[in-house]
C-alpha cells in the first residue's frame, strides 16, 4: 500500500498537469476565434472565385475556343502530388492521426501509381520521414501565422510541375473546420480542376478572350485553395487542441477526486490501526 506521502505527491502531480491543460485550453480558445473569423472571410472569396471561374468557362464552351493552359490539360494520373497539411505540434486528439490515416489510405487506394508527399506541417513531416517515403516538400511553422504568400509559393511549386508535365494530378487533404466539436477530413482534388457548369451562365463583356481570361483566373484559384485548405486546418487544429485539453482537465479532476477518495482511506485505516494498538497495549498493561 502506497504511502500518504506518495499519494500526496501524486495528487499534486496530476493538479499540477489540470493547470497545464487549463492553460493549454484557453490559449487555443483564444486562437480559434481569430482563426475561424479568417476562416469565414475567406470562404466567400473562394466560392466567389469557383462562381466566376464557372461562368468563365461557360462562355469558353459556348464560343468553342481551344484552350490551350497546361493547368487544364487532361492526363490519366499516374505520377501524383498529394499535399498534406497536419499540425506543427500534437495534444490536439486524433486531428494529425486522421489525417495521416487519410494519406495511407490514399496511397492505399491508388494502386500503381507515383504519390509524391508535400508535407506542410512538422508531425506528418516526421510519421512519412521514418517511412521512405517520397516527399517532394517540407514546409513547417505555416500554421502559427498563416499568410498568403507562403502558400501561394508552394502552390506556384506544384502548378509548374503540372504544367512541365512531372505530374499529372494535384491533391489537398486537410481537416475542414465545422464547429468546435467537429472537423471533417476533406480530400480535394486541385489540379486537373473540374470546371462546374452552369444553366444560366452570366454574360460578361470580355475585355481580353475568355479563354486568356480562364487562364488567369486557375492560378489564383489553385493559390486561393492552398491558402484557404491551410486556414481551415488551422481553425480545425485549434479546436481539436481545445477539446481535447478540455477532456483532458475533465480526466485529471476526476483522478484527483478518486485519489483524494484513495488517500482518506489509506489515512483513516492508519489512525484506526493506530487506535487498536494504543487499545491492545492499554488492555494488555491491565
Amino acid at each position: 500500500m502506497p504511502s500518504l506521502i506518495d499519494i500526496r505527491r501524486r495528487i499534486r502531480s496530476v493538479r499540477n498537469t489540470q493547470q497545464i491543460t487549463k492553460a493549454m485550453k484557453m490559449v487555443s480558445a483564444a486562437k480559434l476565434r481569430r482563426a475561424q473569423d479568417r476562416v469565414i472571410a475567406a470562404r466567400p472569396y473562394g466560392t466567389l472565385l469557383r462562381k466566376v471561374l464557372a461562368n468563365v468557362a461557360a462562355a469558353v464552351a459556348a464560343q468553342e475556343e481551344p484552350v490551350a493552359d497546361p493547368l487544364l490539360a487532361q492526363r490519366p494520373e499516374k505520377r501524383v502530388r498529394l499535399a498534406l497539411i497536419t499540425s506543427d505540434k500534437g495534444l490536439a486528439g486524433a486531428f494529425n492521426s486522421n489525417l495521416i490515416r487519410g494519406a495511407l489510405r490514399f496511397i492505399t487506394e491508388h494502386p500503381g501509381v507515383s504519390v509524391s508527399l508535400e508535407l506542410i506541417g512538422r508531425k506528418g513531416r516526421d510519421y512519412f520521414r521514418k517511412r521512405g517515403t517520397a516527399i517532394s516538400g517540407e514546409h513547417l511553422g505555416l500554421a502559427a501565422k498563416v499568410k498568403f504568400e507562403d502558400l501561394a509559393g508552394i502552390a506556384r511549386k506544384a502548378m509548374e510541375a503540372y504544367r512541365n508535365e512531372e505530374i499529372d494530378a494535384v491533391y489537398l487533404i486537410y481537416n475542414e473546420f465545422k464547429s468546435v466539436a467537429s472537423q471533417r477530413l476533406t480530400v480535394e482534388r486541385v489540379l486537373p480542376m473540374e470546371l462546374p457548369g452552369e444553366e444560366t451562365a452570366v454574360d460578361y463583356i470580355f475585355e481580353q478572350p475568355a479563354a486568356e481570361m480562364l487562364s488567369t483566373l486557375v492560378p489564383k484559384y489553385v493559390e486561393m485553395e492552398f491558402y484557404r485548405a491551410q486556414l481551415e486546418s488551422a481553425a480545425a487544429e485549434h479546436a481539436a487542441r481545445m477539446t481535447a485539453m478540455d477532456a483532458a482537465t475533465s480526466n485529471a479532476g476526476e483522478m484527483i477526486d478518486k485519489l483524494t477518495l484513495y488517500m482518506n482511506r489509506v489515512r483513516q485505516a492508519s489512525i484506526t490501526k493506530e487506535i487498536i494498538e494504543v487499545v491492545s497495549g492499554a488492555a494488555s498493561a491491565e
